[in-house]
């Protein structure tokens, strides 16, 4: 337990001292309430309260690479190792949704909600309502194979209502997830949802952020490292490794020539415009919230044909295998015939084959025909209620939401500008409507197998009782006709199965030629082109019904991918033997936005310009000439390129020297411009263990220095040594408190709840309360 070198009032009380049983490697504290979750290095997610009580414990399975809270603080998005993106609950860490928009390691996350809601918006040229509940009622949920915990979806937790919960509560507000990996591309879903924008950092030719004209550069294998939405979604501030690589001026579509002599690897700070999204935001909303739930819903369809198939497929196995000993019989007893034409003879009143009667008596039974016949009803029955109360439900609200998405394609000058085209959304209009009828036939052909299948159950069992000389008319009578039908079309084929099928064999669906007819007068009097539908099984058109739909929905992204572009970049510092080896790199890099209360009188409260920027990080010591830690501080970098005129427009800088014996372990951008610090002791000799600080630096007190000229080959780093804009930084100079332990990162602060998490060597979380009024922070307990 950390005790008080002091009997003087010391700053941060601590609230919590705890051991951990494995190293921290990430930790982020919830936006809205008191709950740290925290990546293990045993690959563990772990959700913790305030007062360390643990809420629960999920493993992935794989590597966690990035981790953040939906602004709520409702939802969790966790980057994985392979490029994957899971979004899991809150309330007990079932996963929710997993999407795979990258193909290798996510980074970095960020999540940013804009600030006000579709119908409060002042001045909104239209609202828009989701009519679909008033017309259905809750969504279909995933269905599950009788005796399993799962369904077929892949949810890590039992839990059924995980689509309902997720929709429901994403698009309340128009927010945007932000994703970056390794190989240098941004991802960003509306809701954490819908894939709607795309952009490599390694394609973009950009100019230094003060130059109008001259060389543009390229950054040859970037990687990005951290990403920031500004509050109003208007711009991105991206931090990435790379080789800046110069080029001479031209116009954009000339050949890159690199220039020979260019700095090394290092650190990069990108300006990227994403004004689309707020200025877009009512139409993206509209299309996201019904693509998103759509893509929901094409999980449920998908889910209750292989529910189905597997449930109809393990019947027919167990109705082949029962009598694909008839067929040993018959060939036991010389014959060459097959069982249906041995069967059709008993039908007939012929003489009865020993085969038949071994078969029938002896093989079968009543008894085994009682169950096989209870099999086939019970996977008859089973289909009938996955189609009734998952399947159909899903084909119905699909093309209720796909016409939905039509009306809003008619509206051109609204949505042709983000890519919703209407020749594309009629094509998925139609194949909605033709994959609900496939799901009316498919009742109609389940309807008809099990009375068939049951029919021909009913004439064998009065067989068997024949045979053994029994009373049978106590029995249903059967159709004789119908079970030659039965013995000719569905003894040896299933023409149910194929329909449920999903897999790259086609299959055709042979039908007659007063229907093809009937089906080609319905198409010139219904103005639909394909009239080879009833041709294909109901899995072909499912398949169908999603390549139209992702063509669709593949437009609006195009649109908004290449509406994004970079408008600026700024060299940080170098790192002469980095070498491109991201994983090496330790030095602590955050960013963060305010509001600029000095420019907020100037300007409506919906200009860009009242959002200020600042860029804290750590100065690799390899970098450095000096033995001491150097941090430095940027703001103003993002409202530079909108508002060059504006004197107070320029970055501005100031880099923080520690002092002499430690070292920055790790920061964070804490509240009302304040930097707090997290810093391990370097002198230590054999008998000390050694100690660390914690301590708060008011960024509003620093000389920043303005840098309103080009930084050509310089990096920031270098430019503020020309400056002369370095601050000797003192413990004594703000609150700080001493932990008589060394540390290690991550620091999580809550801006929100005014507490600090700190973990330290000896593997002991620390909780730390930052506000001095305790009374603020209380109600955590």
């Amino acid at each position: 337990m950390e005790t008080d070198e002091t009997s003087e009032a010391i700053p941060f009380q601590l609230q919590a001292d705890k051991p951990i049983a494995s190293e921290i490697k990430i930790a982020e504290w919830n936006p809205e309430k008191d709950l740290l979750v925290m990546v293990t290095e045993d690959l563990k997610i772990v959700l913790h309260r305030f007062n360390w009580q643990r809420l629960w414990t999920v493993c992935p399975g794989r590597g966690i690479t990035s981790i953040c809270w939906r602004p709520d603080g409702k939802v969790i998005a966790v980057g994985l190792e392979d490029g994957t993106i899971s979004l899991h609950d809150v309330e007990n860490g079932k996963m929710l949704r997993s999407t795979k928009s990258h193909n290798v390691a996510v980074v970095c996350l960020n999540w940013e909600e804009e600030g006000q809601s579709l119908t409060d918006e002042p001045g909104a040229i239209f609202t828009y309502e989701d009519r679909t509940l008033r017309f259905f009622p809750p969504a279909p949920r995933v269905p599950q194979i009788p005796g399993l915990g799962s369904g077929v979806a892949g949810s890590v937790e039992e839990h059924e209502d995980s689509f309902q919960e997720l929709s429901s509560s994403s698009c309340q507000r128009f927010s945007i997830l932000c994703s970056g990996d390794k190989d240098g591309n941004i991802c960003f879903s509306i809701f954490g949802l819908f894939l709607i924008g795309k952009l490599s950092v390694r394609e973009l030719s950009v100019r230094m952020f003060s130059q109008v004209n001259g060389t543009t550069y390229r950054l040859l294998n970037a990687s990005v490292y951290k990403v920031a939405f500004s509050k109003n979604l208007h711009q991105l501030i991206v931090l990435c490794f790379g080789e800046l690589i110069g080029n001479v001026a031209g116009q954009n579509d000339e050949p890159f020539y690199p220039e020979k002599h260019d700095a090394p690897p290092g650190l990069h700070c990108l300006l990227v415009d994403t004004s689309i999204f707020r200025n877009r935001k009512n139409e993206l909303h509209q299309v996201a919230q019904q693509a998103s739930n759509i893509e929901e819903l094409i999980e449920v369809v998908r889910a209750s044909l292989s529910v189905m198939h597997k449930q109809w497929s393990d019947a027919m196995h167990a109705f082949h295998e029962k009598f694909r000993a008839l067929s040993s019989l018959i060939i036991d007893h010389g014959l060459n015939s097959a069982s249906q034409e041995e069967l059709l003879s008993l039908l007939f009143g012929a003489r009865t084959n020993p085969a038949v009667h071994q078969f029938l008596v002896t093989s079968l039974g009543e008894v085994g025909l009682k169950r096989l016949g209870k099999v086939v009803d019970s996977a008859g029955k089973e289909l009938h209620i996955v189609v009734r109360e998952h399947l159909l439900p899903a084909a119905e609200m699909i093309g209720f939401r796909i016409g939905e998405l039509k009306g809003l394609s008619r509206w051109p000058a609204r949505f042709q500008i983000i890519g919703l085209d209407e020749k594309l959304i009629d094509r998925a209009t139609e194949n909605a409507g033709m994959f609900l009828v496939q799901v009316e036939r498919l009742l109609r052909i389940l309807s008809v197998s099990l009375y068939q299948f049951q029919n021909f159950f009913t004439w064998l069992t009065k067989s068997i009782k024949l045979l053994m000389s029994e009373p049978s008319d106590q029995l249903p009578q059967f159709n004789s006709e119908l079970v030659i039908v039965f013995l000719r079309t569905l003894f040896n084929h299933d023409p149910l199965g194929k329909h449920l099928e999903l897999s790259s064999e086609k299959h055709t669906i042979e039908l007659d030629s007063d229907t093809m007819q009937r089906m080609e007068e319905l198409s010139r009097l219904g103005g639909f082109s394909d009239t080879k539908f009833l041709q294909r099984t109901l899995a072909e058109e499912f398949d169908q019904l999603q390549v139209s739909f992702r063509e669709a929905t593949s437009m609006p992204f195009i649109a908004i991918s290449q509406k994004l572009h970079c408008e600026g970049v700024m060299p940080l510092f170098h790192i002469p033997s980095f070498q491109q080896k991201y994983a090496s790199f330790n030095s602590p890099v955050k960013m963060s936005y305010y509001l600029d209360s000095d420019r907020s009188d100037s300007a409506s409260g919906e200009s860009r310009n009242d959002i200020l920027d600042y860029i804290c990080f750590g100065i690799p010591d390899e970098t450095s000439s000096e033995s001491r830690s150097i941090i430095g501080v940027a703001r103003g970098f993002s409202r530079d390129r909108k508002s060059v005129d504006i004197n107070s427009s320029s970055v501005e800088v100031v880099l923080l020297r520690v002092e002499d014996g430690y070292q920055c372990v790790d920061l964070a951008l804490y509240k009302d411009y304040q930097i707090v610090l997290l810093l391990n002791e370097t002198t230590l000799d054999a008998e000390s263990p050694g100690k660390a600080w914690l301590m708060i630096v008011e960024t509003k007190e620093l000389p920043f220095v303005c840098l309103s000229e080009a930084l050509g080959n310089l990096t920031l780093w270098e430019m503020c040594q020309l400056e002369g804009s370095v601050v000797d930084l003192s413990r004594k100079d703000g609150k700080a408190r001493c932990i008589p332990h060394l540390v290690s990162p991550p620091l999580a602060v809550s801006a929100s709840r005014g507490v600090a998490s700190v973990f330290t060597l000896r593997k002991r979380a620390l909780v730390y309360i930052l506000e001095e009024d305790e009374d603020e922070i209380s109600d955590m307990e």
